[in-house]
């Protein structure tokens, strides 16, 4: 049993303003992270993590169809949000086996992705499958249940991509070389927009 988790609880100090509500394609980022996870077959739920300018945000997303929540130390960073995010996770769902972990500003994720994600985990005798691209492994990424003690224990702004470099051998790596696009700043907006 797979759960989602997106991760949207960031300031966005370096774009200036609220990079999940930016629009891209005729949706905010948020959107259409959120409608990925949904459309991903054997999916069991979906949280939001919110955090800076949670008002904004949440009143774009149609939260009927999505668990969206609050993380009260969203500053603390990265770290925070993920721990509080599979936190609520296992309170909603305590079945779940499995969590894949989305960032909102990856615009290139889609449902085919995620389900890869899953298909891989079930193909391979592997805990993590993460994404690779410009020799990083990243988001979007699943893991087992056997690391979500490793997931509760983050803190701060370091996500957990020190728990995917440390157990690289019960990692399998699903290429996505679109993953190393995200929205930072106005000129990735600016590249972003004038590419599609």
């Amino acid at each position: 049993m797979t759960g989602i988790i997106i991760l949207a609880a960031g300031a966005s100090s370096r774009f200036g303003s609220p990079k999940q509500n930016l629009i891209y394609q005729g949706k905010t980022l948020l959107q259409r992270a959120i409608q990925t996870a949904l459309t991903c077959l054997h999916c069991e739920k979906v949280i939001v993590v919110l955090g800076a300018n949670e008002g904004l945000i949440r009143s774009n997303i149609d939260d009927q169809l999505v668990d969206v929540t609050y993380n009260p130390r969203w500053q603390e960073g990265m770290g925070s949000s993920i721990k509080f995010g599979v936190a609520e996770m296992l309170r909603l769902k305590p079945g779940v086996t499995s969590i894949i972990l989305m960032l909102c500003d990856q615009p290139f994720v889609d449902s085919f992705l995620i389900s890869q994600l899953m298909e891989k985990k079930e193909a391979h005798d592997c805990g993590i499958i993460a994404c690779g691209y410009r020799d990083v492994l990243g988001a979007p990424a699943l893991f087992d249940i056997k690391y979500f003690p490793a997931l509760l224990s983050l803190e701060g702004p370091e996500g957990a991509k020190n728990i995917i470099e440390t157990n690289v051998d019960d990692v399998f790596i699903l290429p996505f070389p679109l993953g190393a696009i995200d929205i930072d700043t106005a000129a990735d907006l600016e590249r972003l927009n004038q590419a599609g």
